[in-house]
Order: structure tokens, then sequence, then C-alpha cells
């Protein structure tokens, strides 16, 4: 795949404090990349700089080829950009908000009405079309300034907090937006502090605390990094003993220990690929246990960020 975002040794001071600190990580065409970290991490420092509403100190950053530092225009054109405070005219009505800011991109005024039509439909405000700014919810009036950033069509949107303030309702349907958008080949770098909110539709992510870049990668690649066992759950319904001893036996695994809480039920603990769970697994059957749940662990991003934040892989 091609890099569409590429950024190489960004520093953005402020004194003596780092924003951002030799901050370098790349983006492949079409991925959706959560960037993830505490609020005051940086990432909305990178955002601006990504966006050329802020020079770094030093380093470089390209977005679809064009350089932020000496081809800005050429960014403003490729990316649709998302603050994390976005302005909304209230004395306007839906319609009339997404026709301004087409306008704003030179788009002919004969294209207008379909693009606003097509616009309104993807992000299910079609019924409110004619209503005024000012009478739409929060959660709505984020998926207008989202229909707002795709006016031109950008190859990448780049969207700084897009669920911030949003109820458990809007955020879901915020989150189906983004993966809808994914599928349609859009390549997405959003930032988020809320790590539940981006595991669902991520390919990528970075997490970036204190400005430095602690890690980034696919979310598979992640996990494997922090997790080199694969740990599998098992619930055993006869012949405990017997099932603990027969796997102990098979290659590859390193430790098989009951869950305290739940009686019959197995934690095993094995280095390998699909075939070594697979190996096990027919252990079992071939020794006449009965397995009622085999399920592989995978952990989650919090379990990453707490993990990478800690220190506990470089």
């Amino acid at each position: 795949m091609t890099a569409i975002l590429a950024v190489e040794k960004l520093n953005k001071r402020y004194g003596k404090l780092y924003a951002v600190q030799n901050l370098t990580f790349e983006i492949d065409q079409g991925s959706v990349f959560g960037f993830i970290g505490p609020n005051g991490a940086g990432k909305t420092t990178t955002m601006r700089v990504l966006t050329t509403l802020l020079k770094p100190t030093s380093g470089e950053a390209w977005v679809a080829g064009h350089s932020v530092m000496r081809d800005p225009r050429g960014v403003r054109r490729a990316i649709g950009y998302m603050p994390d405070f976005f302005g909304v005219y209230h004395d306007m009505k839906v319609w009339e908000y997404l026709d301004f800011f087409a306008a704003c991109y030179d788009i002919p005024e004969s294209q207008r009405p379909k693009l606003i039509e097509d616009l309104l439909q993807l992000v299910d405000l079609s019924h409110r079309r004619d209503d005024m700014v000012d009478s739409l919810s929060r959660g709505m009036k984020q998926r207008l300034c989202l229909a707002r950033t795709l006016a031109h069509d950008p190859q990448v949107l780049i969207l700084d907090e897009p669920a911030a303030g949003l109820d458990p309702r809007a955020r879901v349907e915020m989150r189906e937006l983004l993966r809808e958008l994914g599928a349609m080949g859009k390549t997405i770098f959003f930032s988020s502090h809320v790590l539940s909110e981006v595991e669902e539709i991520c390919t990528h992510i970075g997490i970036i605390e204190a400005g430095q870049l602690v890690a980034a990668g696919s979310v598979d690649e992640m996990r494997k990094r922090l997790t080199p066992h694969r740990i599998v759950r098992l619930v055993i319904l006869d012949k405990l003993p017997q099932a603990k001893e027969v796997l102990m036996r098979v290659p590859g695994v390193t430790e098989v220990a009951d869950v305290p809480e739940r009686p019959g039920q197995l934690r095993l603990s094995l280095t390998g690929d699909d075939a070594a769970l697979a190996e096990a697994l027919r252990t079992l059957v071939m020794a006449n246990v009965q397995v009622s749940s085999f399920n592989e662990e995978t952990g989650n991003l919090e379990d990453m960020f707490m993990r990478l934040t800690r220190g506990i892989v470089s």
C-alpha cells in the first residue's frame, strides 16, 4: 500500500515545552487510523500541523504528496478537516449551510443541489434539510459538520475528537458513519481519548503520550506485540485433571491454569499459530474430554494503551 500521509521527525515547541517531539509515522491510503492518547498528549497539535494551521518548529509532513511547509494549498485541497471545536452558522437552514461551504470550495452552483442531497443522505439528515441549524441536536450538528468536510470530496479526512460531547446513541451513529466512510475508501485520521469508541472501526492505531509516539501499527500487529503468548479460555464438562495433563503435553503450551472464580474453566497459554490452537483442541477431543467452550482472548485498545504507556513494552 502507498502512504498517503507521512510525518517525519516532527517537533512543535513552545519555549522549552514540546507539544510534540520527534514524531514519525505513516498512514496508508484507505486506512482508518485512530490517534489515541490522553488529553494534552499532542493529538490536536499534530492535526493542526497536518492541516497547515500551525507551523512546526522542525520536521516535515506530507498529505497526498503535498508538503505542509512548501505546498499548504495543495494540502488543503486534499483534506477535509473537522476540528474539536467546530463553528456553525445558526441563522442558516441545513441545506444553506452546506451550500455556503460548497461555494467556498468553488463547486459550481449547478452541481450543488445534487451534492447537498447526497451529503445529507450520507449523514442521515435529509429529513432536516429545511430546518435551522440552531434547531439540531449536538449529534446532528456533528454529522452536519462532517458532511461539510466532504463537500469537495477530499482524499483524507482529519477529524479531531469527532464524537466529543455526544450521548451514547449519537456516539454509535458517528461510529457507524465513520465505518461507512472507511468502506467507501476514504482515508480517515481521527483522534480520540475514548479508546472504546475507536476499537471497532480502526485498521491502524497510533498511541501518543506527552508529545511522543509510543507505538503505531495495525491493530493485529499491536495485539501480537503486546501478547506474545496466545491465551485461550476453555470450559471443560468432565475429566478436568485429565484435560490439564493432556494439554501440557501439547507442543507450544506453556501454562494450564484453573480460573478460580469459574469452576471447570481453564486458562491456556501457548505459543504458535492457528494450527497450534487446533492441535490443542484436537488433543482434548481425542482424549474424550467434553469441551463446551474454546475461545481465544484478544485484549482491547485499553489494555494496549495501559501496557504501553506504563513502559511494559519499549
